[in-house]
């Protein structure tokens, strides 16, 4: 929850291996180049009442409760909801009691303007900051409705390395996190020599977003296109060989 789309794109790399693995021409280091790359962003907030909002940042609808306890999230995971009066919300995230995320989210005098200072904190103490400017898109008031980003302001540098696994694996590693990815051709498949599909689906087992990763012909940039259903524009970003 609160979780925005830039974070997904930390392991979003795969692919299985017609090359033995260390001639895999995704092997290598890529850093983010955020003038090149398109990172709108969409999230809805629905009052249910009271202090009671589901709120849907891409990955399905999640309850929480604005001023209550820490509520549970899957993977041993917490979030936190606290007024910081009328126009402003303080969002704390914590995985097994670590502080992984902080999002201040506040609001216009004429509510139609969210902002949203968003802060990922690594397992080394790292942090990467994105500003977010959101519209509104539609009725609402207060926090309650469609909010479309209208500018994203990358405050940090992000470096993935992808590295052989397993032969036919890869290992993609960021900021302290790594994943280590199998392919099944089936929701992980190589379209071709140079481009990767990614069908990512949540615990309902309903396709939460389809990603693209395509090479370019000479190996230098890496583009990436994600597709969540609801959205009408995807998502690019692009990464540049070290």
């Amino acid at each position: 929850m609160f979780r925005h789309s830039t974070q997904l794109l930390l392991f979003a790399f795969l692919g299985t291996c017609m090359l033995r693995a260390t001639e895999d021409p995704f092997v290598g280091d890529w850093k983010l180049n955020p003038s090149k790359s398109t990172l709108s962003d969409q999230m809805k907030v629905e009052s249910v009442g009271g202090n009671k909002y589901l709120v849907d940042v891409g990955r399905g609808p999640e309850m929480t409760v604005v001023d209550g306890p820490d509520q549970p999230r899957p993977g041993g995971q917490t979030v936190s909801v606290t007024s910081e009066g009328p126009n402003a919300w303080k969002i704390v995230q914590k995985k097994d009691g670590r502080v992984v995320l902080t999002a201040h989210w506040k609001l216009s005098k004429d509510g139609n303007t969210l902002s949203d200072n968003f802060n990922q904190i690594s397992p080394d103490g790292t942090t990467s900051t994105v500003d977010y400017v959101f519209q509104r898109k539609g009725e609402g008031s207060g926090f309650a409705g469609t909010w479309v980003s209208t500018s994203v302001d990358v405050n940090f540098v992000l470096v993935i390395q992808i590295r052989p696994y397993e032969g036919s694996g890869l290992s993609i590693s960021s900021q302290g996190s790594t994943r280590n990815v199998k392919f099944d051709g089936k929701d992980y498949r190589r379209l071709d020599e140079h481009t990767l599909e990614l069908t990512d689906k949540g615990s309902d087992g309903k396709i939460a977003e389809t990603q693209e990763i395509q090479l370019s012909s000479d190996l230098k940039t890496l583009t990436m296109t994600r597709h969540i259903p609801g959205r009408s524009d995807p998502q690019i970003l692009v990464f540049e060989r070290q």
